[in-house]
């Protein structure tokens, strides 16, 4: 066991690990570390605690110092110029005509370097709008393209739940998704009710996934005959996957029918996994567009790492 605390910065999804030595670091301060960047101001996400050995990536490099009143004073003249940077930015990109979207600026601690976070349809040719900002700027410049879910990821906002975007807070990674997510979890299968601000998945889908599938694969689909422990027969007319609960449609000895709710340990059933459910034939073209952007933007994700 190696003892460490998590860094985040800014712009980058994933926590850190760096070893705290024989500094008091909690929760909430502010660290200056090394990087393969170079110096950087980071964010304490996770205390001292222990990990093991083989989940740390070696060297485990050691926290160089909590962050002092100038350091902080630092990180703030920093935003500040990231401010100035944005709007030279936007200017030349407009002088040279560029199609691309600016999304934000952003300083190394130490001013070794500008990048400019910016999306666009397809390969942008910016090796003039480079020259022109190293012109401004006097240092090193870097443009970096990246996708919708990373700019919803900078810019946060509110997901449909009410609270801040889980890409935003406390979402160190995009998780996978994909349709059948959605499916298992009985959601309505219009593309705009199952997807997030930035225009794909609901990364959420994933939060529930494995209670769903374990809760699912203890019931009956729609459509399934069944035996309840009083010995009435039936057709399951619904679930209640949540609280387990089914309702059956009873052929009664006059022939009538009832719908009676039961328990799912009261039936006997030969379980298997629910029919998958489907939406209109509008709703299922646009789903299909929608898994496409997702492997597309998957697969341009492993190129670039």
């Amino acid at each position: 066991m190696i003892k460490v605390i998590g860094v985040r910065f800014r712009h980058a999804g994933k926590i850190y690990y760096f070893s705290p030595g024989k500094l008091k670091i909690h929760a909430g301060d502010h660290v200056i570390v090394e990087t393969a960047r170079g110096v950087e101001y980071g964010h304490v996400v996770i205390g001292v605690k222990d990990v093991e050995d083989d989940k740390v990536v070696q060297p485990l490099k050691p926290v160089i110092r909590l962050a002092t009143v100038q350091d902080d004073e630092q990180a703030d003249a920093n935003k500040a110029k990231e401010k100035e940077a944005f709007q030279i930015c936007l200017e030349k990109i407009k002088k040279h005509g560029l199609e691309m979207k600016l999304i934000d600026a952003e300083y190394t601690f130490d001013n070794n370097k500008v990048l400019f976070y910016f999306t666009a349809d397809g390969r942008i040719d910016f090796r003039e709008l480079v020259k022109d900002l190293a012109a401004v700027f006097k240092t090193r410049i870097e443009l970096r393209q990246i996708g919708v879910r990373d700019e919803t990821k900078i810019l946060g906002g509110i997901g449909i739940c009410g609270r801040p975007l889980c890409c935003h807070t406390h979402q160190s990674e995009f998780l996978p998704v994909s349709i059948k997510m959605a499916k298992e979890q009985n959601l309505s299968l219009n593309p705009t009710k199952i997807s997030g601000v930035c225009g794909r998945l609901m990364c959420c889908l994933k939060h529930e996934e494995e209670t769903y599938e374990e809760l699912n694969s203890r019931l009956p689909g729609v459509g399934d005959y069944v035996t309840a422990k009083d010995g009435s027969k039936g057709e399951v007319s619904s679930v209640n996957v949540l609280r387990q609960l089914v309702k059956v449609i009873v052929t009664l000895e006059n022939e009538e029918k009832e719908i009676r709710e039961y328990r799912v340990d009261e039936l006997r059933f030969k379980p298997r996994r629910k029919k998958a459910a489907k939406g209109s034939a509008a709703d299922e073209k646009a789903l299909k567009e929608l898994e496409a952007l997702e492997r597309r933007e998957g697969k341009s994700k492993l190129n670039d790492n």
